[in-house]
This record gives C-alpha cells, structure tokens and sequence, in this order.
C-alpha cells in the first residue's frame, strides 16, 4: 500500500496561507466571507497579493501561480493552503513541478480545496502526502454548519462521522480514498500526477457535465484500464448534469449505472459532497470503508 503522510493538526493560531493555483475570482464577496469564517476560527489567513489577478480565465499567468503555490509550500510557519476557488489551471502549473518532500521540506501542511484543485490534490498524494478534498474559501460560505465543523474537525485532528448514501450492493471494501472532480481526474489519466489506484477507493463527483459527457468520461476510465484494480466507488453529486431541453439521453443517474454497475466492485451513490452544498470534507489518502449494503462511506 502507498506510504502516506498526514500533515500535523492545525490549531488556532496557526498560518494559513491563501492562493489562486486556477481560475480567476469571479466576484469577492463570498471569498471574502470565507476568509472571514477561517480567522474567526483563530486561524492567521495571508493572502497573496494580486488574488484577484486575471490572465484570460486564469488567475494570472502560470509562473505567478505557480511561485505562489511554492512560496506557500516552501514557508515553514505556515500549515496549511486554502484555495481560493476552482476552475481551470492547476494542472498547467503541474507542469514541471516539483513538490520538494522530505527533508527539503520539515513540516508538510494541509492543502484544502476541491474541484480543479483535485489535479494538486492527487499529485500531492503521489508523493505521500494527504490533503482535504473540502470547500474552498469561495464555497465555505454556504455550507451548513455541520458541513464547515466537519472541515474543521478534518484539519484539527478529530475523527469523521460516517458519511450516508444509496448503497448499490456488492459487499465491502477497503482502502485509501482517493476524492476527486471526475472531469479533472480523467484528464489525469496517463499523466504523471496520477496516483496508483491499486485497491483505492474512487470518490467522484461533477458539475454541468452534459450525461453524454459523463459517459464518455467513465467510457474512457473503462476502456484505459483504470478501473482494473479499484476496490470501490463512492458517488457524490452530479449538479447541474441534465441533457439541453428536447434532446433524447439518459439521465446522469442512468449513465452512472451502466458505466459502473457492472464492474463487480461496491458503488455507494448519493453522498453529501460536491459542487452544491453540502459539500462534506473528504481526506485524501486516509483508509476507508465503502459498505455497498448499508451505502456507507466510513473513515476509519
């Protein structure tokens, strides 16, 4: 199994350091809000400067981002990385990329976010180092309560409640989970930032993905092999992911059952975690149980 390390628990007090590794802030308010909810929190938030810098839909050129995300992983005070929001980018900063492990770095910090930030997510795992699939500063404002003190508890060291869903059947697995965007996760296959997926636990969910779209996104991880070797599935929300009024499709509900139903390995669908709140916490890394008879996701 994949070595694997948990960064140190935050507590109050600590440097959180804020960067934009993907696309460009749409609007402030809510990012501002989320800062907020972290200081208050008794966290130090810095902020890059130029957050709010835009390059296209990027937010700012790749080299400024990407010296960002080194400056943030680099700096010893600081013990985590709060993502500002998704979009696209992160995998052009990937580019190249070294994330300087071991005793070039002492202490490894938490990176939190979700969405594109699942391309630096999974290429952090590479290495053996777990993140927190969770809310961005851009979201976390409209999460429930319940949602933001799961996030909370996720950083600080405290155990998961289980989370519920629709169980598909096929048994039990274990493994270590591996939460993901479907889009940005397909688009890792083959690259050098995809993670063994040896006996891993899948955790997908997406957003304004036509039904056609995600059928042949899961067609691709069919045909490529990725699916080989996975111990489980676990399903979150798919917002937004109808067909264009008056075109004949399926549902997104019946492509996830006929791309994944067949593969002999426990699915549990309809998890709290997404792109619309909630959008519960999911550690990167971490063992887990999938109970496709009861449609539970466990940490264990």
């Amino acid at each position: 199994m994949q070595s694997k390390i948990i960064p140190p628990p935050l507590k109050p007090g600590d440097l959180l350091r804020v960067i934009a590794p993907s696309g460009c802030l749409r609007e402030l308010t809510t990012f501002e809000r989320g800062v907020e909810i972290w200081r208050s929190r008794g966290y130090r938030v810095e902020i890059f400067p130029e957050i709010d810098d835009r390059w296209g839909y990027l937010a700012g050129k790749d080299e400024k981002r990407r010296q960002d995300l080194a400056a943030a992983w680099e700096d010893p005070e600081c013990r985590g990385i709060l993502c500002a929001r998704g979009g696209f980018g992160s995998t052009r900063i990937l580019e190249n990329w070294d994330w300087k492990v071991g005793e070039e770095i002492e202490n490894p910090k938490w990176l939190i976010g979700f969405s594109d930030i699942t391309a630096l997510l999974w290429s952090l795992f590479k290495v053996g180092i777990c993140g927190v699939h969770g809310p961005l500063l851009s979201t976390i404002a409209n999460e429930p309560n319940w949602s933001r003190q799961r996030l909370f508890d996720c950083v600080e060291g405290r155990l998961l409640s289980p989370l519920k869903g629709s169980g598909w059947g096929g048994g039990v697995a274990k493994g270590l989970l591996l939460p993901a965007n479907l889009t940005v996760a397909t688009h890792l296959l083959g690259s050098p930032c995809l993670p063994q997926l040896k006996g891993v636990i899948l955790a997908f969910e997406d957003v304004t993905e036509a039904p056609y779209r995600i059928d042949r996104m899961l067609t691709n991880w069919r045909m490529s092999g990725a699916f080989s070797e996975v111990a489980g599935i676990a399903l979150g929300s798919f917002s937004h992911c109808e067909a264009p009024p008056n075109v004949p499709s399926f549902t997104v509900e019946e492509v996830l059952r006929d791309r994944l139903g067949d593969l002999g390995i426990p699915v549990v669908s309809n998890l709290p975690f997404g792109h619309e709140a909630p959008n519960a916490a999911l550690p990167v890394g971490v063992e887990v149980t999938l109970d496709a008879e009861q449609g539970i996701l466990g940490i264990d």
